[in-house]
């Protein structure tokens, strides 16, 4: 009898496993998974699979287009076979090739968490069926990029940048390559993360969570001047109840006007970040203060369990990085001045 209750349920349960979608078992994956992750790589995680269709004024067409796996959500589990990946690979890679592969690695960790549940296993094939020869050639890899701002360029930036007739997004850039921080843990700045006491800044970052690096005097400057309309240091200039509440959006288009305007080409925003690591060279910054700054995880073993290095100590190179960069720039300013009352002159 317990021979046979036992058998009923294993054919109750691959029932069951049959019938379920790529999109329940993904939604399954995500509360899983969510006390491990932070909210950031949760709510990328939501938009990979969200079906689109949503009126938007900034979405091309008039309406917001479906997230990257979105196709594949309503496929039930037992059909996500290799031939499905790989058609869906190659389709995508033709038009977002940096976004497939992301959601490719997504995709990938998905089906192995999925191969380790009794409930989804029954109907997975023993080897993930997302690694495969022809997907990973069909998505390609990555190029490497090179684009950073020259020594010899940042006067011409700089004067571009101040002429950005939004004041929001011409001091969010300079913060970016002063500080090396990432688009996103810049943008996410509450004011609340700004410690004008004790000179710190708390950004929220992908690696350890949060880290603290120094208020540099001409980054107070810069904050300082910023109106105090919302939580957030660098709040939306949109007008509107639907960007009420919300941050700055990434100043993509003012910045490569800027650069069009000072004569350099292909300069991103991740390339300012790769800007300020560059920067650094010329003034023989030890390596780790610049990744500790940056948020870079530590390279070695003196680094990870026997450097420590307070605020303070980061401060005195950082404050001589932004001294550096500025007297390049051709800017000339007091950094001991009352914050909020400094004077910027070219």
């Amino acid at each position: 009898e317990r021979q046979q209750q036992a058998a009923q349920a294993a054919e109750r349960a691959a029932a069951v496993a049959k019938a379920v979608t790529v999109g329940e078992a993904w939604g399954a994956y995500l509360e899983a998974r969510r006390p491990r992750w932070g909210e950031r790589h949760y709510s990328e995680h939501l938009l990979l699979v969200k079906p689109g269709g949503i009126a938007s004024k900034r979405a091309a067409g008039g309406v917001t287009a479906p997230g990257i796996l979105h196709p594949l959500m309503g496929l039930a589990l037992r059909d996500l076979k290799p031939a499905v990946i790989e058609a869906w690979a190659e389709r995508e890679t033709q038009t977002r090739p940096a976004a497939a592969r992301l959601a490719w690695r997504c995709l990938k960790a998905f089906l192995s968490w999925c191969a380790e549940q009794p409930e989804y296993a029954p109907v997975l094939p023993s080897v993930n069926p997302a690694k495969t020869k022809k997907a990973r050639e069909a998505l390609g890899k990555a190029g490497v990029k090179q684009d950073a701002l020259l020594k010899e360029q940042l006067p011409a930036w700089f004067a571009a940048v101040q002429q950005i007739q939004n004041p929001i997004a011409a001091a969010y850039l300079q913060v970016l390559v002063l500080t090396g921080a990432r688009p996103g843990e810049v943008l996410g700045l509450r004011w609340e993360d700004v410690n004008t006491k004790w000179k710190g800044l708390t950004i929220r970052d992908k690696v350890e969570g949060e880290r603290v690096i120094p208020l540099t005097p001409y980054v107070s400057h810069l904050l300082h001047s910023l109106p105090r309309r919302s939580d957030w240091v660098f709040p939306s200039t949109a007008r509107g109840k639907d960007t009420e509440g919300q941050t700055l959006s990434i100043p993509r288009a003012p910045h490569t006007a800027a650069c069009a305007v000072a004569g350099i080409e292909g300069l991103t925003l991740h390339g300012l970040r790769r800007s300020f690591k560059s920067l650094t060279e010329w003034l023989e910054i030890p390596a780790g203060v610049v990744a500790q700054i940056m948020g870079h995880k530590p390279s070695a073993t003196a680094e990870k369990h026997y450097t420590v290095r307070p605020l303070d100590l980061l401060r005195v190179h950082h404050e001589r990085i932004e001294a550096w960069i500025l007297e390049q720039a051709g800017i000339v300013f007091d950094a001991k001045a009352e914050p909020g009352k400094l004077r910027a002159v070219n």
